[in-house]
């Protein structure tokens, strides 16, 4: 809208000259084009001139006769359609391509310009009015939204492999309740202790079963003395039991991993 001084001017204007040009409608009635002259009509008490648009895109037309009226870049131009059309995802996809296709025709702004207004428009929205007031290129906007856009993806990249490897965490990012990197950090010290865990096991394993199996077919048993059994290492019939299942257990994992 013109500032109430240059509305006034314009209210005069159409006083003594008539109203030169009409106030745009669709077919609904929508206003396309003529705000500032249905206001100044308003203000003087005359009645308005009218006229009915019969184009096939009233959006683009709407855009593009304003456009014309203002020093604009392409880029501008481009931000301008992608906001005020919505070219994103919440729109059918052809009726996205149809309208992109119009502006393009009609206000002379590239199909790329538009694509990359669009990129702005989803991935770093905070840029879009700097662009169309002019504080920053649509070129440098663009960058910026490619980089957020860039990051974006290589953090779901991220979220579906911890996903793979640890469903809990994952949720726990997707409910807020961590931050991607302490996922992956807590990823990480899971992992080693898991590690530490197989080693000593394995460790312990190793210093028991050989020993044990080297015992097979001797008198070793026959020269137990419990007068020399070690602080807290009594070996009674159901130590001897729980050793045997253990080592049962121990055999079934090993066949299912193909160790044994």
């Amino acid at each position: 809208m013109l500032d109430e001084d240059e509305l006034q001017a314009l209210a005069e204007d159409i006083r003594q000259l008539g109203q030169l040009q009409p106030i745009v409608l669709d077919s609904a009635g929508r206003l396309l084009d003529g705000r500032n002259r249905l206001k100044a009509c308003e203000l003087i008490g005359i009645k308005p001139v009218f006229a009915t648009y019969d184009g096939d895109d009233a959006d683009a037309y709407a855009l593009s006769v304003n456009a014309r009226r203002r020093n604009l870049t392409k880029g501008q131009l481009a931000m301008i359609a992608a906001k005020a059309l919505s070219i994103t995802e919440r729109s059918p996809r052809s009726a996205a391509e149809q309208s992109a296709r119009s502006v393009s025709e009609q206000a002379g702004v590239s199909l790329g310009r538009i694509g990359q207004a669009n990129t702005v428009l989803r991935h770093a929205p905070d840029l879009v009015d700097p662009v169309i007031n002019g504080a920053i290129t649509i070129d440098e906007a663009y960058k910026a939204a490619r980089e957020a856009k860039n990051q974006a993806e290589s953090a779901e990249s991220q979220l579906a492999r911890l996903r793979s490897e640890d469903h809990e965490l994952a949720d726990r990012v997707v409910e807020g309740e961590l931050t991607l990197a302490g996922a992956w950090a807590e990823r990480k010290a899971r992992a080693e202790e898991e590690v530490r865990q197989r080693k000593v096991a394995t460790q312990f394993l190793c210093e028991v079963v050989p020993p044990l199996a080297q015992a097979r077919g001797t008198n070793t048993a026959g020269k137990f003395d419990p007068e020399f059994v070690l602080p807290g290492r009594s070996i009674t019939q159901e130590v001897i039991e729980n050793a045997m299942t253990a080592l049962t257990e121990m055999a079934a994992t090993l066949r299912e991993r193909d160790l044994a």
